[in-house]
């Protein structure tokens, strides 16, 4: 399995999103796309890609991703080479949902599909986020559980 190098552990089982470093990994000119140079290209939103003006909400787009990780276990289209999966994103293809609906349970599938809206305007403000992924882990029976705490640990 595939891990996300930008996702930290700490003793006690916390996770944390370490800094994608995406400041040093593209290079933006003006007459010629982004170029990136390694497999943080899964987590760019589209507008990136694109050079257009964004916001924190690019960090919504790349959380869901990693939320689907988390349930899927393989990163944003695995089957893909790195330079084809901004052009996805793109023209609005996403990642599919492989493993079982029950993964996906109370309505996560449903906010990872917000979260990775093509319009950045619609994407839930991480604060959302948060109440979402609480009102999900009650929902949720004990045995679930740390599946949810750690990625709500991980905001």
């Amino acid at each position: 399995m595939n891990h996300n190098r930008n996702i930290l552990r700490d003793d006690s089982g916390h996770l944390k999103v370490a800094d994608f470093g995406v400041s040093k990994l593209l290079t933006v000119k003006e007459d010629k796309p982004l170029i990136c140079q390694d497999t943080s290209c899964r987590y760019i939103a589209p507008e990136v890609s694109k050079n257009e003006e964004y916001d924190t909400k690019v960090d919504v787009f790349s959380f869901a991703l990693i939320l689907q990780e988390m349930i899927e276990g393989c990163p944003p289209f695995s089957a893909k080479k790195d330079k084809e999966v901004p052009k996805a994103y793109v023209e609005k293809e996403r990642p599919p949902f492989r493993a079982p609906p029950k993964l996906y349970g109370h309505g996560l599938r449903e906010l990872i599909e917000e979260c990775w809206n093509e319009n950045p305007a619609k994407r839930p403000a991480f604060r959302q986020i948060i109440l979402r992924l609480e009102s999900i882990h009650n929902s949720l029976g004990h045995k679930r559980r740390w599946k949810v705490d750690a990625i709500v640990n991980m905001i």
